[in-house]
């Protein structure tokens, strides 16, 4: 598990070096955060257990990568999914797009509750496997330190 300030430090500044139109934003900095607590316990899992297909922190599959990658070339091109495993930066840079091209605005809350609901609906979808209540237990475990 990586160091909580030390990670949320790096997502702080990766995300500021992105282009003005993809905002940076304490809201979207915790939601990043918690999408790594649910997804890989904060960089616990670099793999998806049980041998699916995601990678990464973030945990993102190599199809939607893609589909990001061609959606925003500027940002992902030349790079492959496989990278997200070890690329921490790339890894980050993916999550914020597949977030930042969700039409619904990013959440004007940060509390665990209301992020974890927005991450269901746009990062995990209504079908996946994830739940509600696990992002809250995770982001208060992981990023809250409680």
């Amino acid at each position: 598990m990586f160091n909580t300030r030390q990670f949320r430090d790096l997502v702080t500044r990766i995300l500021g070096e992105l282009d003005p139109s993809v905002p940076l934003s304490d809201v979207a900095v915790c939601l990043l955060m918690g999408t790594a607590a649910q997804e890989s316990r904060l960089g616990t899992f670099l793999r998806q257990c049980g041998g699916g297909p995601a990678l990464g922190v973030f945990q993102m599959e190599a199809t939607t990568f893609d589909w990001l990658r061609n959606k925003y070339p500027q940002y992902l091109r030349g790079r492959q999914a496989a990278e997200l495993e070890w690329d921490l930066k790339l890894g980050i840079v993916a999550a914020r797009l597949r977030y930042f091209v969700v039409p619904e605005a990013m959440p004007q809350s940060s509390s665990p509750g209301v992020l974890a609901a927005y991450w269901k609906q746009h990062y995990n979808t209504p079908a996946g496997g994830g739940k509600i209540e696990d992002f809250v237990r995770n982001y208060q475990s992981y990023v809250e330190g409680r």
